[in-house]
């Protein structure tokens, strides 16, 4: 009997939900499945047990339409109490009270101490439109490493002056003091907020990430068309397996410590040569010889498989990344590797 169809009319909540998660493959809904409670997962899952067939102009419109609403979310401030209050919706209070114990810290952390999780680059926007003075007495307050790199980050000129403020500077007042603590408080993330809006694009280019190759291609070029700006800013936001050319060798090392032989057999099936003597030359001459008789061995491969595998890999090198382990270079960047 041939599959319903019943996508002609107008698509519901849950409807909508079940074509996007079987659009973004198995792996990636599992994922979205187990942040669900149970109604949800009920609700999602028979809808897409009654979508019957779903034409390709469906799910070109749907996750189009996916995209945009996306790039359109309205500017959010993250704080301890909205924090708070989402994590209570999911977990018990005590498990909450955990996490917050967890993320403030002792409750006489002051304010310099909770500048020091701030990224350089958004407190030296934030301080670039202050006083050199004011940027002076900010950056003698934390920690020497970071404002080492908020300096770095700094036009020349105004790090120049602000550093001879910094040289020059004399005691502080503690009611002035007090007072750029408060401003701090009252101010600083209103302010980041107005510092870069990348949260939306941040959000779309991991989306892009976990399509297929198929997908990714389909979608992107459809946002090319429609928003040309948007698609250049989610490209230079991904992270994709040919970007592992960025990585240093020391870092390909770590990541072979780190992987599953056989997916990375698979991996390289669909890559690059520049891709696999990256790989080939970071490893002993009687491991890589190993690898390329099972590359051999294995001989076709989906397209699909050689897409997880190397999706797998580049979750590792990201998780490497976030724990400090590997340095990813960002797209673009010109810096040099001193040896």
């Amino acid at each position: 009997m041939a599959p319903r169809t019943r996508i002609d009319g107008k698509l519901t909540g849950a409807q909508k939900a079940g074509i996007v998660m079987m659009a973004i493959g198995e792996e990636n809904a599992s994922k979205l499945f187990a942040m669900m409670n149970e109604d949800e997962i009920k609700e999602v899952s028979f809808a897409m047990s009654t979508l019957g067939q779903v034409k390709t102009d469906t799910v070109d419109t749907l996750m189009s339409e996916f995209v945009d609403q996306i790039s359109e979310v309205s500017p959010f401030t993250g704080s301890m109490e909205n924090t708070e209050k989402l994590l209570m919706k999911a977990l018990g209070k005590e498990k909450v009270s955990g996490i917050m114990e967890g993320i403030s810290g002792p409750s006489g952390r002051t304010t310099w101490d909770k500048l020091g999780n701030v990224n350089e680059e958004v407190l030296a926007t934030y301080l670039r439109n202050e006083y050199p003075q004011t940027a002076a007495l900010v950056l003698t307050r934390i920690r020497p490493g970071q404002a080492a790199k908020v300096l770095s980050v700094m036009k020349e000129d105004f790090a120049l002056e602000v550093i001879m403020r910094m040289i020059t500077i004399e005691p502080v007042k503690k009611e002035v003091l007090a007072s750029l603590e408060k401003t701090l408080q009252l101010e600083f993330v209103g302010n980041l907020g107005k510092a870069k809006k990348r949260d939306s694009y941040e959000a779309i280019a991991e989306i892009f990430n976990n399509f297929d190759r198929q997908a990714e291609k389909k979608f992107m070029e459809n946002l090319e068309k429609r928003e040309p700006e948007s698609a250049e800013k989610i490209k230079e936001l991904m992270f994709t397996f040919d970007d592992l050319t960025g990585v240093d060798s020391k870092g390909i090392q770590a990541l072979l410590r780190n992987l599953d032989k056989d997916k990375l057999a698979v991996a390289l099936k669909g890559s690059s040569e520049d891709i696999r003597s990256l790989f080939f030359k970071n490893m002993s001459e009687r491991a890589s010889k190993i690898l390329k008789e099972d590359m051999e061995a294995k001989g076709p491969v989906r397209m699909r498989d050689v897409d997880d595998a190397q999706m797998y890999i580049v979750g590792i090198a990201r998780d490497l990344a976030d724990k400090g382990e590997i340095v990813i270079a960002d797209k673009g960047e010109e810096d040099q590797l001193i040896y």
